[in-house]
């Protein structure tokens, strides 16, 4: 009977965390690209991968849960009916054919439920559709660097803002020159690694592609919420990895416009300034 309360507890516990984990996914109840404390579930997702990635790992709980319960009242039924002072003489039993075919076909069921549909999302995450634009993220340690080949010479260095110039911001995760895309925008990113292996990851966009010296990687999202998203640099990278953030912004296809427009003209400044001051020194 003590193992019954037991047992008892423990499933009802496990609903409730399920329950809990539906719910508050459910509803959203997260801020916009960000972790809160006390988080259950992911982050809200803001592409359309994320969003089957998010599916998946409900269909998988679902599941989960369903053979975990199953196997649970399983063992405790044998348990209970055939101990040896419910069943004193036990049978000699030794092969059952249709047995010994339900317990072997039924998991190989269970693997295809599961892998159609995993297949499905790896195919969609790994297959990019036509992009509208590119971006470049180099890792360097311990900072990315980005470049903009279809908008103009855009490149600009990224680096954490440090704790006493946040101004409400989030700690760890603010960056001095952010990630802007447009919304609705097929983006395909190209990651490489300036010197050891790092890894471009943000978690609302169901992203992550390693970094590696001398390689190309490539992936891509479709952000379908403006916002500000954050993610960091999932690969060990030396004693400054946890300071490598990542911070997204997510905007109209015209404050994109606008925002290039300024990159350009600021471009265009800082190269003039470097051709005047080359200029001035071999006058001297």
């Amino acid at each position: 009977m003590r193992f019954l309360n037991g047992l008892g507890r423990f499933v009802g516990l496990g609903a409730f965390a399920l329950a809990a984990s539906l719910f508050l996914t459910a509803t959203g109840a997260h801020a916009t690209g960000i972790s809160t404390p006390g988080q259950m579930g992911f982050q809200p997702a803001a592409t359309p991968v994320m969003e089957d990635i998010e599916s998946l790992h409900h269909y998988l709980l679902i599941l989960i849960t369903a053979i975990v319960l199953f196997v649970t009242v399983l063992l405790a039924y044998v348990m209970i009916r055939f101990n040896r002072k419910s069943n004193p003489i036990p049978s000699k039993t030794s092969h059952h054919t249709w047995l010994e075919v339900a317990w072997t076909v039924v998991p190989i069921m269970i693997l295809v439920v599961i892998v159609v549909p995993s297949f499905r999302l790896l195919y969609k995450e790994l297959v990019i559709p036509t992009p509208e634009m590119t971006i470049k993220a180099t890792g360097n340690q311990w900072y990315w660097g980005y470049e903009y080949p279809d908008n103009g010479d855009i490149s600009f260095d990224s680096n954490m803002v440090p704790e006493a110039d946040l101004n409400g911001r989030p700690r760890l995760l603010a960056t001095d020159e952010v990630v802007v895309v447009p919304i609705d925008t097929t983006v395909r990113v190209i990651v490489t690694g300036a010197d050891v292996i790092h890894a471009w990851a943000v978690p609302a966009f169901g992203v992550k592609i390693d970094a590696v010296p001398g390689r190309l990687n490539e992936t891509w999202f479709k952000a379908t919420k403006a916002g500000i998203y954050y993610g960091q640099c999932s690969e060990l990278c030396g004693q400054a990895h946890a300071f490598m953030p990542i911070e997204v912004h997510v905007v109209s296809k015209e404050e994109f416009a606008a925002w290039v427009a300024d990159k350009t003209k600021a471009a265009s400044l800082t190269n003039d300034n470097v051709k005047l001051a080359l200029a001035t020194d071999s006058a001297r």
